[in-house]
């Protein structure tokens, strides 16, 4: 079955770009677009994508308004941001309503195809330098719920880019061990997303 994939950018061109790479790609369909997110409840009801591929900097409704209506009414779609280094608040705001990974505008169409395919797997696409950008938007974390060196582990190959199963496949465990142990991450941390738990790595275990 293959993965479809909805765009959002508010560019004629990127779209078109973005369009013809998920048309040339076997594993993907193209099932719609909008230049920004005024329409998205409706886009999301008649396409039913699997992958959103969503600008943040767009006039009208924009990328982290589209992100909070759709994961509000459609919280199985993952999103994929689409950003550059500037938006460094805009991610923040990103990560804390729930984005499933983030691109940046300049990655290769190929590093871009990687991504779709992992956050469709249940991982997260988070660009390194993306991270580092934003960890001074975050507190420092309490250090008296320690986590335990495999879920260390976990944390650092899904900060390095890994998906869930890339993870499990690296340590040999099983997806789902991966999936409880970064469940017990969240609790440990007290944080609400990969994207947090994952700008927490860098501040205090990278």
């Amino acid at each position: 079955m293959k993965i479809k994939v909805f765009i959002y950018d508010d560019s004629d061109v990127r779209r078109q770009s973005l369009r013809a790479l998920v048309d040339l790609t076997p594993a993907y369909e193209y099932c719609g677009e909008g230049a920004d997110c005024s329409n998205l409840l409706i886009d999301m009801e008649r396409s039913r994508p699997d992958v959103v591929l969503m600008d943040i900097n767009m006039p009208g409704v924009n990328g982290i308004d589209g992100l909070k209506m759709l994961k509000r009414n459609f919280p199985a779609i993952k999103v994929l941001m689409q950003t550059v280094f500037d938006d460094s608040n805009l991610v923040f705001e990103s990560i804390r309503n729930g984005a499933n990974g983030y691109v940046l505008k300049k990655d290769t169409p190929q590093r871009l195809t990687e991504a779709i395919k992992e956050v469709y797997d249940g991982g997260a696409v988070m660009n390194p330098g993306i991270a580092q950008k934003v960890l001074s938007f975050f507190s420092p974390k309490s250090h008296d719920h320690l986590l335990t060196i495999r879920e260390v582990d976990v944390l650092k190959l899904l900060a390095d880019g890994m998906s869930y199963k890339m993870a499990a496949a690296q340590l040999d465990i099983s997806f789902h061990t991966v999936n409880a142990h970064v469940k017990k991450i969240y609790e440990k941390l007290h944080v609400q997303s990969l994207g947090e738990a994952i700008a927490y790595y860098y501040r205090h275990l990278g």
